[in-house]
């Protein structure tokens, strides 16, 4: 028996694949066929006859229920060799390349790692209570939470706090979602409604604000429309590189969600791109500046490029509180090949990419006029990541010298690495 991608047990009866749920590797079960297709069977599992010597009990009471977890029951160390697996499978399967180090894993807190979440929020009639947290796996409902295990810790109770925070307001219909953002110092919750809450629901707000020692917003349209409840509202931040540079955010930016291996992993890039100080360095989809102001503490200079306007004046104020001045960050459409701005038509020395899950395609067109000597690849996705890597391998003359998995979502699928390409000499 293997392990899919979404965490399913994969057995094989008569040739034809069946996906189990909650099977794991080298286990003999019982199962039930719940769906057959012409490729494969879907099954649930009854019992367990042999089990792994990598399951383990659960921590959370809604594991299997909640959608927000899929691997608990499979120890921590086995999570990361399964996710190592499908990354290198990726990028021999796609990519024919393999690299030349399989890279240490970036590891963190396990339990309470995740500083950054939305959740969802419903009044259910039939319940006659607010239901708050992550959907049901493989279904449209909220889940009945009480205590998420993965938040951090201070807000581990927040989908319980959060049900019966809306329960007492008069527009606890009109809540659909909470997004939680928690810098190293303070937090923020923004509260997504449909309409402007009255005084006396502001009233509630502002006593759960101060109870749990937290910022709250409101958010009543995009995301122009979010506003703090209690001006002026404390800055959200979070530290790096050692706590040389901290990086102040809004709370419904992009950050990573796990403290941890982001601060792990700012320092890995810059132990794999080995920036020198008389480089040039080019760093995209650099959001507020997460791995920019460290690279400006080594480098001659550093160039930044991210699509979201707000980020990117988020990164300059950044830079400008850390007191670096040897950036310049730039508003682009980084997914299409045909850029002809000022900084695209330069070469650089080093190329640092963090693309989102469609990867990084048409910036892999411009890698030839760069020249760089050495490309970092920050990668949330192993199939994006090794389409890329063959282009850069195949067609633009760099080798894929290290490789590694980083585990910014433990007990999930998600699969988070970090590749380096230096041209071939």
């Amino acid at each position: 028996m293997d392990l899919a991608h979404d965490g399913r047990g994969i057995a094989r009866v008569g040739g034809k694949a069946v996906f189990i749920e909650g099977a794991l590797p080298g286990e003999r079960v019982r199962f039930r066929v719940l769906k057959r297709r012409r490729r494969f069977d879907e099954a649930a599992m009854l019992d367990i006859s042999r089990a792994s010597p990598d399951r383990v009990v659960p921590r959370c009471a809604h594991f299997g229920v909640c959608g927000g977890c899929s691997l608990q029951h499979l120890a921590p160390a086995a999570q990361l060799a399964a996710k190592e697996r499908q990354l290198i499978d990726n990028l021999e399967r796609i990519a024919g390349v393999r690299p030349q180090r399989l890279l240490a894993p970036i590891e963190g807190l396990t339990f309470g790692y995740r500083r950054r979440a939305r959740l969802g929020v419903k009044f259910v009639h039939k319940k006659g209570r607010v239901l708050a947290g992550f959907r049901e796996k493989g279904k449209p409902y909220l889940a009945d939470l009480r205590r998420c295990e993965i938040l951090v810790e201070r807000f581990a109770t927040l989908p319980q706090d959060l049900a019966e925070l809306v329960g007492t307001l008069a527009l606890r219909e009109r809540v659909p979602q909470v997004e939680l953002a928690a810098g190293d110092e303070r937090a923020a919750l923004t509260f997504r409604v449909m309409e402007a809450p009255s005084a006396d629901d502001e009233a509630k707000l502002r006593r759960f604000a101060a109870l749990h020692d937290v910022e709250i917003y409101l958010q009543t349209g995009g995301l122009e429309t979010v506003r703090p409840l209690i001006d002026p509202p404390s800055p959200l931040s979070y530290a790096i590189d050692d706590g040389a540079i901290t990086l102040e955010f809004g709370p419904v930016d992009f950050i990573q969600v796990n403290r941890e291996v982001n601060v792990g992993m700012v320092a890995r890039a810059m132990e794999l791109l080995q920036p020198e100080g008389d480089d040039h360095v080019l760093d995209l989809f650099c959001g507020l500046g997460n791995f920019t102001l460290a690279l400006a503490r080594r480098a001659a200079s550093v160039v930044g490029v991210e699509g979201d306007a707000a980020l990117v004046a988020r990164a300059r104020g950044n830079a400008a509180r850390n007191g670096i001045s040897n950036t310049r960050f730039f508003v682009d459409d980084l997914f299409d090949s045909a850029c002809s701005a000022d900084w695209a038509r330069r070469p650089y020395d080093l190329v640092l990419l963090d693309p989102p899950r469609a990867g990084a395609l048409a910036v892999m067109e411009r890698i030839a006029h760069w020249a760089p000597r050495r490309v970092v690849y920050i990668s949330c996705h192993p199939g994006s990541l090794a389409r890329d890597a063959a282009i850069l391998v195949e067609a633009r003359g760099f080798q894929l010298t290290g490789a590694g998995v980083m585990d910014m979502f433990p007990h999930t699928t998600h699969v988070e690495s970090v590749a380096v390409f230096e041209r071939d000499a």
